[in-house]
């Protein structure tokens, strides 16, 4: 008797997340039925041609599984543990780069090349995190935030001299299996990206309920106090930026295998800025909100960016001032959500029940 009602209490926590993982599931066969295109691409020979709405819609979606996993990860460090970077982009760019590196400049077999280079690229993400953690988190606040942006910016400048990796150009990946190559099969590499942005939700949810999630939030909220309470906060920082580096490392394995290039932009502010402003529309601390805000603001940038503004006889190029939109729809959401979409609706309906 005491079984069933955990079962259907988990069933009503999670039911929406189980539809809208069947969606995720059937999106690609759902676009394809309603635009009469093929989710597996055009044969052409042996080899099947990624065009179609349905191809092209998956690369979006593929591209919105980086951003959350990116996202979630800048959300572990900042959201759930209030230690905010400048600096995340690092282990986006690093783990860019070492699974390149297996993969173009070794002699290794094509398949250990990639196990090779993705173990190193998280591997080595963590250790970055574990350094820098140890060198300056017991910097507080801004002072914090601007070290961990010189040392990003340091790579970037390196990387794009070094002339190994053809500096500023960056290299092409050349050699991926076909069922990895999104060129090739870009439903497989779709999936592969899905099931990754699930385990990381899962794990971070996990984490967060966990007594160390609890500790966690409780540094966010007043580390002092943690301390009092006889918590090595160090430690717990330190691992969460671990934890958060490699989840962002696992990000830039995925960002590679999608575009085949690999150049210092992968390392750029905005691989930080981003995930930031994605988490804050989205809701600071909150396990769904950088999913919301990833897939926010990437979809807006899809709809909008081509597109064209006619207003009577004048006409105008969304894409010259994209820029300048996105920072009004920032403005706006932030007046309207003040603690993001996630934030505000909970907040909302806690006024909601209190009136009742």
């Amino acid at each position: 008797m005491a079984v069933t009602p955990r079962k259907t209490g988990w069933l009503q926590g999670n039911g929406w997340l189980l539809v809208l993982l069947a969606l995720l599931i059937l999106f690609p066969f759902i676009v394809g039925a309603l635009t009469d295109s093929s989710p597996y691409g055009v044969a052409r020979g042996d080899r099947m041609i990624m065009r179609g709405e349905s191809v092209r819609w998956q690369s979006v979606l593929i591209e919105v599984y980086i951003l959350a996993i990116l996202t979630m990860s800048y959300n572990l460090l900042f959201g759930f543990t209030g230690v905010i970077s400048f600096g995340h982009a690092l282990f986006f760019g690093t783990a860019s780069y070492l699974f390149g590196l297996a993969l173009e400049f070794t002699e290794m077999d094509t398949g250990l090349a990639i196990v090779v280079g993705a173990v190193a690229a998280i591997v080595v993400c963590g250790l970055l995190g574990l350094l820098i953690g140890l060198v300056t988190l017991r910097l507080k606040g801004v002072y914090f935030a601007i070290f961990t942006l010189a040392v990003a910016e340091m790579f970037f400048i390196f990387l794009g001299r070094w002339q190994l990796t053809r500096a500023e150009d960056g290299f092409a990946i050349t050699d991926l299996p076909a069922w990895l190559d999104p060129t090739q099969s870009r439903l497989s590499f779709y999936y592969l990206a899905l099931v990754l942005a699930v385990l990381t939700f899962l794990f971070i949810r996990r984490l967060v309920n966990s007594p160390t999630g609890a500790v966690f939030q409780a540094i966010r909220e007043n580390e002092d106090r943690a301390q009092s309470l006889g918590y090595n906060t160090l430690n717990y920082k330190l691992f969460s930026i671990v934890i958060a580096g490699m989840l962002a490392g696992v990000a830039g394995l995925l960002q590679v295998m999608l575009n085949k290039k690999v150049g210092p932009e992968l390392l750029s502010v905005g691989y930080t800025v981003d995930p930031l402003l994605m988490t804050i529309i989205g809701g600071v601390g909150t396990l769904g909100g950088p999913i919301i805000g990833a897939a926010g603001l990437h979809l807006l940038d899809v709809f909008f960016r081509d597109r064209e503004l006619v207003l009577g006889s004048m006409t105008i190029d969304i894409a010259n001032i994209w820029a300048l939109l996105l920072g009004v729809i920032f403005i706006l959401a932030v007046i309207v959500f003040p603690y993001g979409v996630i934030g505000t609706w909970r907040r909302w309906q806690a006024r909601a029940l209190r009136k009742r």
